[in-house]
């Protein structure tokens, strides 16, 4: 895997090339160096990476977002978003592709750091197969309140370039979700990993004012002031923009919302990554040789569902591992293990009309795009208890 640019180098290039609503116009915040030293956080140890309130990184500010969560239905947030942050139009520059990259590698990076599983799975597919993982997707968590959901993760996407595409809901879990499809780089077809295809981008977010009052009240009490605007870098640097919430907190949380206590816990770090089996060049491109691969190996597969989750139409064809575990110190002093994220699998088959291509010559748009709400329901409960606690078949 590349490795990331040096710090001194990422600060000169977020120097040149962060979208304005990234930086402030403070004139004593001279350099985005502040964001690093105010940001600085140690990847080997989870609970420190809360970031209070009063030490924000403050070349966020909060005049570059309307004073309320944008209200949406299918798209009128994206057109919103992309009016407000003068998205890249049409595809990305060299430089503005380098920086969306580097944005994505250093959120890979945390997740690698904190999910071990999801590292193990990486390396033995590249140990069999070579080095042709492509990502389909990555995926977030947000709150659907005071701007913290959707709009608040979604911004820097489109500021690059991403199109929003369809919704999603779950009502039975008091969600919704937008996905975002990437733009078009021109990227070489030899690319792998961050460096190959952009991956589908996909954020949910929690539909709080559903919620008991008691978890509302909860929440509300970490999720409040202008940290939506931070979203991007904590997800990149593996920051909190809350305070550290307490083991009582959490448990309440739980007890109505699994996805409310992960969010809670996790932030806006990255839920999964998922790398598209089909684009691998073994017999496990085929997601049921992989899922036969992955377990022969010692990994557990969610369950819910099946081990296969299949649309209607049965050409989106996903599974995933249980999420990982770590040991999370609460601000009460409780000391428990808390789910972090897992890793997804993910085959597209031909659509019909494309269904006697060669296959040399089958490029991903003559795949199914998008995703499906029946899949992804039951993706979702990769980071439940039920799940995390089930024993391996």
């Amino acid at each position: 895997m590349a490795t990331s640019p040096t710090n001194s180098a990422m600060e000169a290039f977020v120097a040149r090339r962060s979208p304005a609503f990234l930086l402030s116009s403070h004139s004593s915040l001279r350099s985005p160096s502040s964001v690093i030293r105010r940001c600085r956080v140690s990847f080997s140890s989870f609970p420190s990476r809360s970031l209070p309130r009063s030490r924000s990184p403050q070349p966020f500010h909060h005049r570059t977002l309307p004073p309320h969560p944008f209200s949406y239905g299918n798209r009128n947030l994206c057109m919103a978003l992309q009016s407000r942050t003068n998205p890249v139009a049409g595809t990305p520059t060299k430089d503005d592709e380098l920086f969306l990259r580097t944005m994505i590698s250093g959120m890979e990076k945390v997740y690698l750091s904190r999910n071990p599983t999801a590292k193990a799975i990486l390396e033995l597919v590249r140990k069999d197969d070579g080095d042709h993982i492509c990502y389909d997707h990555f995926a977030f968590r947000t709150f659907g309140v005071d701007g913290y959901g959707i709009d608040s993760m979604a911004k820097i996407f489109l500021y690059f370039g991403y199109k929003p595409r369809e919704e999603l809901r779950f009502p039975a879990k008091k969600l919704k979700a937008l996905w975002f499809a990437p733009p078009d780089t021109g990227y070489s077809e030899n690319g792998t990993g961050v460096h190959g295809p952009l991956p589908r981008i996909f954020i949910s977010e929690l539909l709080v004012d559903q919620l008991s009052y008691q978890s509302q009240e909860v929440i509300r009490k970490y999720i409040k002031g202008h940290g939506y605007e931070h979203a991007a870098l904590a997800s990149t640097l593996g920051c909190l923009t809350w305070e550290k919430p307490s083991y009582s907190d959490y448990q309440l949380l739980s007890r109505e919302s699994e996805y409310a206590a992960w969010t809670l816990v996790n932030g806006y770090a990255l839920n999964h990554v998922t790398i598209s089996t089909h684009r691998l060049k073994s017999h496990i491109r085929k997601i049921d040789s992989f899922n036969q691969y992955i377990e022969a190996n010692g990994f557990k597969l969610n369950s819910e569902g099946g081990i296969l989750k299949v649309s209607p139409d049965s050409l989106l064809l996903q599974s995933s591992t249980v999420a990982d575990t770590i040991s999370f110190d609460f601000a009460d002093g409780v000391t428990e293990s808390a789910p972090c994220s897992y890793i997804e699998f993910a085959e597209r088959l031909l659509l019909p009309e494309y269904k006697n291509i060669p296959d040399e010559e089958v490029k991903e748009f003559h795949r199914r795009d998008g995703f499906e709400v029946g899949n992804a329901d039951k993706i979702f409960e990769s980071t439940s208890r039920d799940q995390v606690t089930r024993k391996s078949a």
